[in-house]
């Protein structure tokens, strides 16, 4: 009913299923859940090494929850408001990941006639050229890709929309030499699938571990490895380019231009000021 994405209620799904197995061990039901538990088991996930970010999402995930379990009579109709976070710093999220240096240095470290390098060289293509979520490359299609018209059409889970991009000669070369020379022939109709058996598309978490590794190979020295860490690289590579955070935006597929306002807090050390970009109305 409020439009999140799958990956959201997915993710948001494992934050509760992690309290309920927590609050399981107490042998209690589930009517005499109070505040003192999630503080609790917020406290658990510091105590654990979750950060504050982390910590912070798991109590967005089960304030929606238990605002819903309230209207349900599960559970104390109050309990979902008076489900509090910690306090996050304004650069505590400040995202992070490769210089677009270390980004050609990983896809140069790929050239090579293996299998898994010519899957996984598009794939990371795709992370670091076109921004796209770890989400929208696992469902991307074969019917997707037109050859003809050297175009990517792009399914938006956060949006429910599709965007089209251009094909670039390299990316579009990457993919199509996957294809030809390593992708088996099956019913499959997902573009990336896994080596080992049994046959399937590779999975959202599957893309992270790959990315994960593949980041680590090359000695590439940034605190976050993984899909939304090209993700990031691709951005502020668009903002040294000189585009508006709006054109950022729509590239990314973001729904508003507060989640691109992020990027405006990135280093642009060596560049042009940042009062010299248009910031789309950023102040």
């Amino acid at each position: 009913e409020r439009g999140l994405s799958s990956t959201t209620i997915q993710r948001w799904s494992g934050y509760l299923k992690q309290f309920l197995c927590w609050y399981g061990a107490k042998k209690l039901p589930f009517s005499a859940v109070g505040i003192t538990d999630l503080d609790a088991f917020l406290t658990s996930c510091g105590a654990k090494g979750c950060s504050r970010v982390s910590i912070n999402n798991k109590a967005t995930g089960l304030r929606a929850f238990f605002r819903y379990a309230g209207t349900k009579g599960w559970c104390g109709p109050l309990i979902a408001e008076a489900i509090k976070g910690p306090r996050i710093f304004t650069q505590e999220n400040l995202p992070s990941g490769p210089s677009w240096h270390e980004v050609r240095r990983l896809l140069a470290s790929m050239e090579t006639n293996r299998p898994e390098d010519l899957r996984d060289r598009p794939i990371i293509m795709l992370f670091a050229i076109y921004g796209l979520r770890a989400t929208e490359v696992a469902k991307m299609r074969l019917e997707d890709i037109d050859w003809e018209h050297d175009l990517i059409l792009v399914s938006r889970p956060k949006s429910r929309g599709r965007q089209i991009y251009p094909l670039l000669p390299t990316a579009g070369n990457a993919i199509l030499r996957y294809l030809q020379e390593v992708r088996p022939g099956c019913s499959w109709r997902e573009v990336f699938l896994t080596f080992s058996a049994p046959l399937r598309p590779i999975s959202r978490t599957g893309l992270y571990s790959l990315t994960q590794r593949r980041m680590l190979e090359p000695g590439i020295s940034t605190p976050h490895r993984g899909p939304h860490a090209l993700r990031h690289a691709c951005a502020v590579h668009l903002v040294e380019e000189g585009l508006s955070l709006k054109e950022i935006g729509d590239h990314l597929g973001h729904r508003s231009s507060s989640a691109t306002r992020i990027y405006a807090k990135v280093d642009l050390s060596g560049l042009r000021e940042v009062a010299a970009f248009d910031l789309g109305g950023l102040k």
